[in-house]
């Protein structure tokens, strides 16, 4: 069971996964905590796909660098185009707008309180760690990476 936490369920899908549910159930549970704003319902739905293709974007330039997108091994390759260009993090900055578009879309009061409680748990999990592996195999480029590039926006 150990196994099966620290490699396939300690993943940033499954903390989005667990973060939308529970926006989804008190969005289906708890109406008093819900709005309903078709403005924002419309920009929930647009978060989102920007999300999804933000996501698609930098997948892609780990494929073509054919380096691991999987948190916690060792990078073969740092990546500073595309959508790195403008964060060091794209997925996760995703992973983000589709919790809050997500919220949006449901009016989930809750969710949207989260949001930040969700990017401090993917900062302390994960990026501190990702941009300590950098910092081992890429000393110096990682160093002028983060000089020049934010961690979020």
């Amino acid at each position: 069971m150990k196994y099966i936490w620290k490699n396939v369920l300690d993943m940033p899908p499954s903390w989005l996964v667990l973060f939308l549910v529970i926006t989804w159930e008190q969005a289906m549970h708890a109406p008093a905590l819900t709005f309903r704003n078709p403005l924002l319902s419309d920009l929930g739905v647009a978060l989102m796909l920007a999300g999804g293709g933000l996501m698609l974007w930098a997948f892609l330039f780990f494929r073509r660098l054919r380096t691991s997108i999987v948190p916690r091994r060792q990078p073969t390759a740092l990546i500073d185009r595309g959508p790195y260009r403008f964060t060091r993090n794209p997925i996760y900055l995703a992973d983000t707008a589709v919790l809050l578009g997500f919220s949006l879309w449901q009016g989930a009061i809750l969710g949207i309180i989260l949001v930040p409680v969700f990017m401090k748990l993917i900062e302390i999990r994960f990026i501190r760690g990702e941009e300590e592996g950098l910092r081992r195999q890429f000393p110096d480029e990682s160093e002028e990476f983060f000089r020049r590039t934010r961690r979020w926006l």
